[in-house]
């Protein structure tokens, strides 16, 4: 059906005003110039440094090859979409769309399911079924409330951190030491929060996570999977990267506030949709279990003395009286509260030219600790004065064990450990 541009003028206002987007001012304003095009008939024309100078205000010696924020934004508003349309935006009557690869914003008119003809007669269940329903309801129930009592929690934990957290000072010396590779290079920064895989199942508000799983692939044949499956009716599997953990959520908020009031070139991006070639493009902060990058990171440029490993941090080069591991506190009766490792460490991006700067742990509070050593200025002083040489200078790549103390999921005691310099290979 040939639509003219009233019907997707009013979806796009539509999407604009929607709760998937009302948030990010950047994307709106990218969807507003990439539609305008469209309308205008001018989408064929676009290219990547035109929507670089004219969308985002660079100057005109931007480079695409050396700054990534449009392939980046536009990933973001494809990603955005796509959400909005399994959501808030299911019965739209148009779709937008932006395929991979172009600029070019286009629509179509949704497609309607024709009505069932009279004489069709809806099968009524067999009495046999009633148990398999009866014991579906109760699954798909305690699975909405185990959901809904989580995002519960995970909002009054982010809003007791908020309250409990003192604010950030202005930027102290030893922040600025600590994050100068940062600061000083004209690479675009992107904060990479780890996104683990859960398994949806069709037709049912079910979802399950399993650490082991880690691609969507694996799914079919995990056990437990296939016995939820069974017990469900068989749906189709429907693998999810939309959750993520609070402490992750939290992290990402300690950096924005903080590096936010120095570099406007910052972008969020969730691990299972960083490319390999964003990885070599841009100064990277990653926030997540290390498996989950070490998939994406073929080479560092150096060799480890640090590592994260399934019960902790693997000290893979230990000096006297050092342990080989420094072991995790298994989660007890009160799983909530513990001790874990955590593991900071800075190193060259794949091509040498940019810097990547991980925080991974076991637990999300874990990493949530880790990122509260780099963010408060009293913390920061600590790590300074512990990775400074002789000469007051700081080893341009290291690695750092921190111990982290939780409590009711929330980080209560940061103590430095360890640290280790490396050298580029």
């Amino acid at each position: 059906m040939f639509l003219g541009t009233t019907e997707p003028s009013a979806q796009v206002e539509r999407v604009l005003q929607s709760e998937t987007l009302r948030a990010s001012g950047v994307l709106q304003r990218l969807l507003r110039y990439l539609a305008d095009k469209a309308f205008s008939g001018e989408a064929d024309q676009l290219k990547e440094y035109t929507i670089g100078v004219d969308a985002f205000g660079k100057p005109p010696t931007y480079d695409p090859r050396q700054d990534a924020i449009v392939r980046l934004q536009v990933g973001r508003l494809r990603q955005k979409l796509g959400e909005y349309y399994r959501t808030e935006g299911k019965n739209d009557p148009v779709v937008l769309d932006l395929p991979k690869g172009r600029f070019k914003l286009k629509w179509e008119m949704r497609a309607t399911e024709e009505p069932l003809p009279e004489a069709v007669a809806v099968p009524q269940d067999k009495p046999e079924s009633s148990v398999h329903w009866r014991r579906a309801a109760i699954v798909l129930g305690v699975a909405s409330l185990i959901l809904a009592s989580w995002g519960a929690y995970s909002a009054a934990l982010l809003w007791r951190a908020h309250q409990g957290q003192p604010g950030l000072s202005a930027w102290t010396p030893d922040l600025e030491r600590l994050w100068r590779p940062f600061l000083a290079s004209k690479r675009p920064l992107v904060v990479a929060i780890a996104d683990p895989l859960f398994i949806g199942l069709e037709g049912t508000d079910v979802y399950f996570r399993k650490i082991s799983l880690r691609r969507p692939e694996d799914a079919a044949g995990s056990p437990e999977v296939s016995a939820l499956r069974k017990l469900l009716g068989n749906p189709n599997i429907q693998p999810t990267f939309n959750f993520a953990p609070t402490g992750e959520m939290f992290s990402s908020f300690l950096v924005g506030k903080l590096l936010g009031t120095r570099r406007q070139d910052i972008s969020l991006a969730r691990s299972s949709q960083v490319p390999l070639q964003e990885l070599a493009e841009n100064n990277l902060i990653l926030i997540g279990p290390e498996a989950v990058f070490n998939q994406k990171l073929p080479g560092m440029q150096l060799e480890p003395e640090l590592a994260q490993g399934p019960k902790g941090i693997r000290n893979l080069h230990p000096r006297p009286g050092e342990p080989e591991v420094f072991l995790d506190q298994p989660a007890g009766s009160a799983p909530n509260d513990g001790e874990v490792y955590a593991l900071i460490s800075h190193a060259p991006g794949p091509l040498g030219n940019t810097n990547i700067q991980s925080f991974t742990s076991n637990r999300t509070w874990g990493r949530q600790g880790a990122i509260q050593a780099f963010t408060d200025p009293a913390l920061a002083r600590t790590l300074v004065t512990r990775l400074s040489k002789p000469s007051g200078e700081i080893p341009r790549y290291y690695q750092i064990v921190v111990r982290v103390k939780f409590r009711d999921g929330l980080p209560t005691d940061i103590a430095y450990v360890l640290h280790r310099d490396l050298t580029p290979l």
